[in-house]
């Protein structure tokens, strides 16, 4: 069964051992086949769509298309093939405002990603989140860790090599574990203290050094509403670009015998709530969003909480 979540199921063939051949990725580069996507803003190039009914999409653009609008030196990722065909990010590292001046002017929009997913093809939305995480990646690394040097891209954008102290540095993802907890045919969820009142989710947190996913998932839950769980259940993941998490989806299991009553910490979470199963089915199917607490709203399908819940309620 593919991947539920936006931004997972990338179409593209990464194609790691090109990756150290500098030759044969500036032939790519120069390759009339080849596809660019250019980047500003950390916002992809988003085209409208042809009719109402149809998806928007990603601006890919042939190489020389973006003249005046990217340096010699702009960052650049090689994103994967597909079809014999390579794919490529470029930030427009000298661009002021591409989208009303230079070649681009009128051409399409650069888009916050979150926003542009959902009108996207899934494939193209997961390409478009590997592309904006390297390039914030890149942004946020010009100089080493270890000496403060500036570092040069090479392999392809995935690896910036210091030449001062020989240090070399990898695009890094943190995971994130994300937990629904049951129990019986209720579900516990929290609100953030900056959400609007009524909105739920489940809870999350990063996974610390020296830590499994089974032990975050029961801290995080403990920290936050003073649930004590077992039995861990993994169900599936989604890259999360915002700026380059991967979120780890799972169920936690009430312990046998451990109160359910949620304390809530007052930093993380200013309110959690027991959901009934039925409820839950009924918001889903676009029915009244109620139960005898009152009004609640649920996740948006973008994010992986939305799916958690979605697999929930399918189960026995």
């Amino acid at each position: 069964m593919p991947n539920p979540n936006i931004f997972a199921n990338n179409p593209l063939d990464r194609a790691s051992e090109k990756r150290t051949d500098p030759d044969w990725l500036a032939a790519q580069l120069k390759d009339p086949a080849s596809l660019v996507v250019p980047v500003w803003d950390l916002k992809p190039l988003i085209l409208p769509p042809e009719a109402i009914d149809k998806p928007s999409q990603v601006g890919w653009l042939r190489p020389g298309g973006l003249e005046g609008l990217a340096s010699r030196k702009a960052t650049t990722v090689f994103l994967g093939q597909e079809k014999g065909g390579s794919f490529f990010a470029v930030d427009l590292d000298i661009a002021k405002d591409p989208e009303n001046e230079g070649g681009l002017a009128g051409f399409g929009k650069f888009e916050d990603l979150r926003a542009a997913a959902m009108s996207l093809p899934p494939g193209e939305a997961a390409i478009m989140a590997q592309a904006k995480s390297m390039i914030d990646w890149h942004k946020r690394h010009g100089h080493c860790a270890v000496c403060g040097a500036p570092t040069e891209i090479e392999e392809g954008g995935y690896k910036r090599q210091c030449h001062s102290c020989g240090a070399e540095h990898f695009p890094r993802t943190d995971p994130v574990v994300i937990s629904l907890v049951i129990s019986g045919d209720k579900c516990l969820m929290g609100r953030g203290p900056q959400w609007p009142k009524g909105m739920f989710s489940a809870l999350a947190g990063f996974l610390e050094p020296g830590e499994s996913m089974e032990e975050a998932v029961a801290r995080e839950i403990m920290e936050e509403v003073s649930v004590k769980v077992d039995r861990v259940k993994y169900k599936f993941s989604q890259p999360w670009p915002f700026p380059s998490s991967l979120m780890m989806g799972c169920f936690a299991e009430v312990e046998e015998g451990a109160s359910t009553e949620a304390k809530v910490d007052g930093i993380e979470i200013a309110e959690a709530r027991w959901f009934s199963k039925d409820a839950i089915r009924t918001a889903l199917a676009g029915g009244e969003m109620r139960d005898e607490n009152g009004r609640f709203m649920i996740p948006h399908k973008i994010a992986i909480a939305h799916q958690l819940l979605r697999a929930w309620v399918r189960e026995d």
